[in-house]
């Protein structure tokens, strides 16, 4: 593969940049149980794949036909050009994944037992040098940049970063952020308010958004986040759907029920769903169902990316998610 072909999706510029995390993932199949100490357990196949905010926000836009690339790093190891190819196999751009001389490439495995929730055993690698000049580098000509990942981004710099969604928004781009916020980092919304200004949509979980804000109502939870200011927000809350809100009001959308085996990158699936709607042009409320039908596909087999639906399939399953909460600006919000 020619650098010129790795730096575009099917030959085509990229509409989305990802930019944050990637990771390789080793997925255990669900357990009944952890083992005890010295205790062997037979599982079917490990899963390895591509995972981290950033890549598999990529990879699911690229299976909705959207032409994406991705600014990340990697190690100089066989792990590096191992995601390298596979995300460039699935029509993703890498030319600006590039390689740390220091650090190895981030790796996790996923412990998974049933009826709880998943363990992690990670280690960051290369993430670290990731710095917002990487970033900038990749966005000329593309419609959207997200970034996947800030607050665990060592060298994205929130000042940084907040000028480079300044400067991007004025030239027409739409800027989509999520966040993972680090055991104990609860105090992080300093970093976060010089940032969310200059973003169009920030899309944090309930967790997340909980330990920000240090409030547990959905609704208390978005009206801080507004206050902030970012142009509008969705708090994702798994199977339970999302919540939606701006200075106009706010809905909740359930997704359509799936038989869920693994909820692994399932919100880094509602983001591209929620790009690929933006970028269609649709309304904010068509852009969250089709993104709560793409997030629900992906839960239904093990590991990111292996059940991702397709553009055509997503918005058949869009039909069956439900709106059940809609409040005006001013009206008193109650959590869906």
């Amino acid at each position: 593969m020619s650098s010129e072909s790795a730096g575009r999706s099917d030959g085509r510029d990229p509409a989305v940049v990802c930019a944050g995390l990637i990771v390789a993932d080793t997925f255990v199949p669900p357990l009944q149980r952890l083992p005890g100490p010295g205790e062997l357990v037979a599982t079917d196949d490990f899963l390895l794949g591509a995972g981290g905010c950033a890549a598999n926000t990529a990879a699911t836009l690229a299976r909705l036909n959207v032409p994406v690339a991705l600014a990340a790093k990697v190690g100089a190891d066989q792990l590096g050009d191992w995601l390298r190819a596979d995300l460039a196999a699935r029509g993703v751009g890498v030319a600006q994944v590039s390689a740390s001389r220091r650090l190895p490439t981030s790796q996790t495995v996923i412990l998974p037992v049933i009826g709880e929730d998943r363990r992690y055993i990670h280690t960051a690698g290369a993430n670290a040098e990731l710095t917002v000049a990487d970033i900038g580098a990749a966005v000329p000509g593309a419609r959207a940049l997200a970034v996947g990942g800030f607050l665990a981004l060592p060298g994205v710099r929130s000042q940084e970063l907040a000028e480079l969604f300044a400067t991007v928004r004025d030239a027409g781009v739409r800027t989509i952020l999520d966040v993972v916020v680090p055991s104990g980092g609860e105090n992080l919304g300093r970093e976060l308010r010089l940032v969310l200004p200059h973003v169009d949509c920030f899309l944090p979980n309930q967790d997340e958004a909980a330990a920000l804000t240090g409030e547990d109502s959905l609704a208390k939870q978005a009206e801080v986040l507004l206050g902030w200011g970012c142009a509008s927000l969705i708090i994702t809350c798994g199977s339970t759907g999302a919540l939606f809100a701006d200075a106009d009001g706010s809905f909740h959308v359930r997704p359509p029920v799936v038989e869920a085996v693994d909820t692994s990158g399932s919100g880094d699936a509602f983001t591209a769903g929620l790009i690929a709607g933006m970028l269609e042009g649709w309304g904010t409320e068509q852009q969250v169902r089709f993104a709560t039908a793409v997030g629900a596909s992906a839960c239904r087999g093990l590991g990111c990316h292996t059940t991702i639906a397709t553009r055509d399939e997503a918005l058949a399953a869009l039909r069956r998610t439900e709106l059940v909460a809609a409040h005006t600006a001013g009206a008193t919000a109650t959590d869906a």
